[in-house]
């Protein structure tokens, strides 16, 4: 069979073929591209050409098999349309227009990861493991994660409509929110109680380490700390060098998180330095199903480094590292290029962080526990735990809030009184 229409494709993909591997394919080379798959490809190019319902031009199609062949490595590889390369920046940046939500695939289907704090998807209630069934009455199954993320985003002041299905739910709900400039700060704080502070970190941008010394000047202009809250629950990640430099904030040595991968050059290290703005201060951290990749990398360093203890429940589970690639036409590849590992090598790939002391349902009990946010051993395609066993075993807890934070305020208070108690000898 004939393929004029791909006459060019063919003799392109086969650069780099060596001779034997042309006319020996049993005897190819393991960096040798395979011949009869590319044949397959091109045949399967055609057809669709020749047959579909409707006329769908060379560059669409082309665009569409990069983004499959990376969609289906995992499910944080993907293709970058300029606009979506220029999004991701915006994002990182910490401003940019939208309803402002971290959005993941489940199963093929579109799911809440967590909402950024005051933005409309927070104030309309949305919560981690919320389907998305439509965005604007547009179904949402065939849609990539990227393709989504630029329905959602738009001008300020713009109606959105989203149709979601809520986990307990029989029926789906609609909901309308208002397009806003999201600025997120990504770092609040505040005292609870004279010499307890509480920081609170939604995402990690370029700028988060900094903020966060910033904010722990601020708690202790007046008087030295006595115990700290550090928030960590419903954060989506961000930023890999915010994360190392939010944990050196507390740590004045030792490792916080090393990377490996296939390249040499994704084999890496990150130590703490000797510049600490909080080394002595008791800590508690909480995280829950919504902490995620970066916020997973501090808490895994605090609790590795017997630095603070981790209250809540498990961690999302996002252990690998992504890679922004540009490319010569103005799109770019973002690629999973590394696992990360932390301090003790564990790697929380599809696992999650495990919390010290788990809140469940009112109740402050020491075990390993979950809640019902979606993880990444939940997400279609996602990577194995290369230390095997790589499913938590959840209990399957509903999310805390308000009592989580006081049980950390009991819980720092508790440790000091036992800090300043006398040891007394037995007679």
């Amino acid at each position: 069979m004939r393929l004029p229409r791909l006459t060019w494709l063919l003799p392109a993909l086969m650069i780099g073929l060596s001779p034997v591997a042309l006319g020996a394919p049993e005897q190819q080379a393991d960096d040798d591209l395979p011949v009869a798959d590319i044949q397959t490809f091109a045949e399967v190019f055609e057809r669709i050409k020749r047959a579909y319902v409707d006329e769908v031009d060379d560059s669409t199609l082309l665009r569409n098999a990069m983004r499959g062949m990376l969609g289906e490595l995992d499910p944080h590889s993907t293709y970058l349309s300029s606009k979506d390369f220029e999004a991701l920046r915006e994002s990182t940046e910490g401003e940019f227009g939208g309803i402002g939500i971290e959005v993941g695939m489940q199963d093929g289907q579109l799911t809440v990861i967590a909402p950024i704090d005051d933005t409309p998807a927070a104030e309309a209630g949305l919560q981690p493991r919320d389907a998305i069934l439509r965005i604007d009455g547009k179904v949402t199954d065939r849609l990539s994660l990227e393709e989504a993320v630029t329905l959602m985003r738009g001008e300020p002041g713009s109606e959105i409509e989203l149709t979601i299905l809520r986990e307990g739910e029989n029926s789906p709900r609609t909901v309308t929110l208002t397009r806003e400039i999201i600025r997120n700060e990504s770092v609040k704080s505040e005292m609870l109680e004279p010499g307890y502070g509480y920081l609170r970190i939604s995402q990690f941008q370029n700028s988060t380490g900094k903020q966060v010394r910033d904010a722990l000047g601020n708690l202790s202009e007046k008087a030295p700390l006595d115990g700290l809250i550090l928030d960590l629950r419903n954060n989506p990640g961000g930023v890999l060098n915010s994360a190392i430099e939010v944990a050196d904030a507390f740590i004045d040595s030792g490792l916080v998180v090393y990377t490996e991968g296939r390249l040499p050059d994704s084999d890496m290290r990150f130590s703490a330095t000797p510049d600490t703005a909080a080394p002595e201060v008791p800590m508690v951290v909480l995280i829950n199903g919504g902490s995620a990749s970066a916020a997973e990398i501090v808490a895994g360093a605090l609790q590795d480094q017997r630095r603070a203890v981790i209250m809540g429940t498990t961690s999302f589970g996002k252990g690998s590292v992504q890679q922004v690639m540009p490319l010569g036409n103005g799109d770019g590849v973002k690629l999973t290029t590394a696992l990360y590992f932390t301090p003790d090598g564990r790697s929380i790939q599809a696992k999650g962080i495990a919390p010290d002391v788990e809140v469940v349902r009112g109740r402050l009990e020491v075990a390993e526990g979950n809640d019902f946010g979606i993880r990444e051993s939940d997400l279609s395609g996602r990577l194995a735990n290369p230390n095997g066993n790589q499913e938590s075993q959840a209990s399957g807890s509903a999310p805390v809030k308000d009592y989580q934070l006081g049980e950390a305020l009991n819980l720092l208070k508790a440790l000091n009184v036992l800090e300043r108690r006398p040891s007394q000898s037995r007679q």
